[in-house]
């Protein structure tokens, strides 16, 4: 029986399940933040979203927090400033959000090719590549054509080129799953499975309270 007085669910099993789950990975994160890289358009900030709701963390974008600080937006400060000014910027922030503690961060495009702010992450962080295709990101990208870095003649062979230069570094991230063309759930659930399968395994006296707690 349940508190209620009534008979055990499929809903409480299953609510049961999600809460160790989301229990036995949030203690082998530590106090480590889930950082989330990958080109534009593989999905961080949307899945982000979810990932944090299901693992009742908060969700940090950090372009958001990049246009907070600038007052300006992505595009506003690439017109007003150039590239570099943006990604020395970026680093500041990235910097400031990774000794947060626990969250899940949403990285921009360009932020891990920094090989301090990758540097920062190794230490300070869980870095998971949501990796994509080409056709999935164009797909993606013609939906919001006021990204900086496409304001191209040719935005797919500029994607192609991004691609073909950053696909190696991401590669250094601690995990990679792919962010294929279905539903933001299922890729969501793709990051737990890296998470519970790359995360260091738990002390056994940290286990034996976490079965305590179960």
């Amino acid at each position: 029986m349940n508190r209620r007085g009534r008979g055990v669910t499929a809903n409480d099993t299953k609510s049961d399940k999600k809460r160790q789950r989301q229990q036995n990975i949030l203690m082998r994160l530590g106090n480590k933040p889930i950082v989330l890289v990958g080109i534009m358009g593989c999905g961080k900030s949307t899945v982000g979203r979810r990932l944090a709701q299901y693992l009742s963390l908060n969700f940090v974008d950090a372009d958001a927090e990049i246009e907070k600080a600038a007052d300006r937006s992505i595009s506003e400060i690439f017109a007003e400033h150039g590239e570099s000014y943006f990604r020395q910027g970026e680093k500041r922030v990235i910097a400031r959000l990774l000794d947060e503690g626990p969250q899940i961060l949403a990285t921009g495009g360009g932020a891990f090719i920094n090989s301090e702010t990758r540097a920062r992450i190794k230490e300070k962080g869980v870095s998971v590549w949501m990796k994509a295709e080409l056709p999935v990101i164009m797909t993606r990208v013609r939906k919001r054509p006021t990204r900086p870095l496409l304001q191209t003649a040719d935005p797919e062979a500029t994607m192609k080129k991004l691609m073909d230069e950053r696909y190696p570094i991401y590669e250094e991230a601690d995990m990679t799953i792919w962010s294929h063309d279905v539903t933001h759930e299922a890729v969501m659930e793709e990051i737990l499975i890296a998470l519970e399968k790359g995360l260091p395994p738990l002390t056994d006296e940290a286990s034996e309270n976490n079965e305590v707690g179960k």
